[in-house]
């Protein structure tokens, strides 16, 4: 029989259950995005599409730069950094490593903001001509996978060169004495050495492989915050229509914020593209490829399957 004690009891629970805010998930106090120097993020920070966005939920948008792709997803699994933008090699290399990450989204790259160069004065002209050669990469990135697939292309094997992994600062450096024959580089600097050291391109990234570059989410992250994924990748697809429409606009907000010569960098983000797409059958058999190439050297531990740290986003869901 209820009593009056039931009906209090009762009372109290629902009272509290109520005095309870919803679970921690529903919001975090800030999101962390992780970039690296380049690309559209020095714009998208001055206009402040981001914060504006989050700001209304009650988020602060954190932004955190790296030099290259494999420390910043380093900082993804560890869960220092919530979001960020790599290129094609590292998430390869995070995978095999068991890294807490999921692919959110991607950027179809055109092939032109990546690629092996050589000395103005060098001998070497073709991609058969690395061998024997020294080169100069960073280990784990996009240009990693370029250089592997570039003499594969060539018919070169890994051991016809001698590898020279170096992180793009000591790379300059090294390229600039010449301690080293070429050098696989991203843009911004690639496009620096073009101008700086009249470098010359013995091959972009679309002369031998199609390249893709990546959002990638910490895995709490994206399983805790589904919506909140949904809703950066939404933010960085607008951004990225914007930033394909005004070139100039983004060359000055990058050239303003990294010191980088600003003929430099109107030479990157006039070859770039910065449309942000779900990743698609495409792009998947693409970025399996990287994976299979990596295995098949024993560059990587184990073999990896991409599809299987794809999260799904549906643009507009």
């Amino acid at each position: 029989m209820i009593n009056r004690r039931h009906i209090l009891a009762t009372t109290l629970l629902l009272a509290t259950a109520l005095a309870v805010p919803a679970h921690a998930e529903d919001k975090p106090a800030e999101i962390r995005i992780g970039t690296q120097k380049g690309g559209f993020f020095p714009a998208v920070r001055q206009r402040q599409t981001l914060e504006n966005a989050f700001r209304p939920l009650g988020i602060e948008i954190k932004w955190i730069d790296f030099q290259f792709g494999p420390p910043l997803l380093e900082a993804i699994n560890v869960g220092s950094v919530d979001f960020g933008y790599v290129g094609d090699s590292p998430p390869i290399f995070a995978q095999a490593g068991g890294a807490k990450i999921r692919y959110v989204a991607a950027v179809k790259s055109d092939g032109n903001t990546q690629a092996i160069i050589v000395p103005k004065d060098s001998p070497i002209r073709s991609l058969a001509d690395l061998k024997g050669k020294r080169v100069a990469f960073g280990k784990g990135s996009s240009a990693h996978n370029l250089l592997v697939a570039a003499l594969e292309k060539a018919g070169l094997s890994w051991s016809d060169i001698t590898p020279a992994p170096l992180a793009p600062a000591d790379a300059t450096a090294a390229f600039v004495k010449g301690s080293v024959d070429a050098w696989s580089i991203w843009d911004p600097y690639l496009a620096l050495a073009e101008l700086k050291e009249s470098a010359r391109v013995i091959a972009f990234d679309k002369d031998v492989h199609k390249p893709n570059a990546f959002y990638i989410a910490n895995t709490d992250f994206v399983e805790k915050y589904p919506a909140l994924v949904a809703k950066l990748n939404t933010s960085f697809a607008s951004e990225g229509v914007w930033a394909n429409e005004h070139h100039e606009d983004v060359a000055k907000a990058q050239a303003d914020a990294t010191g980088v010569d600003i003929e430099a960098v109107r030479r990157f983000v006039d070859r770039s593209n910065f449309r942000v797409v779900p990743l698609d059958a495409e792009v998947v058999r693409s970025q399996q490829a990287v994976a299979d190439r990596f295995a098949k050297l024993g560059l990587i531990p184990k073999p990896v399957n991409v599809s299987d740290i794809v999260w799904k986003w549906t643009p507009g869901s």
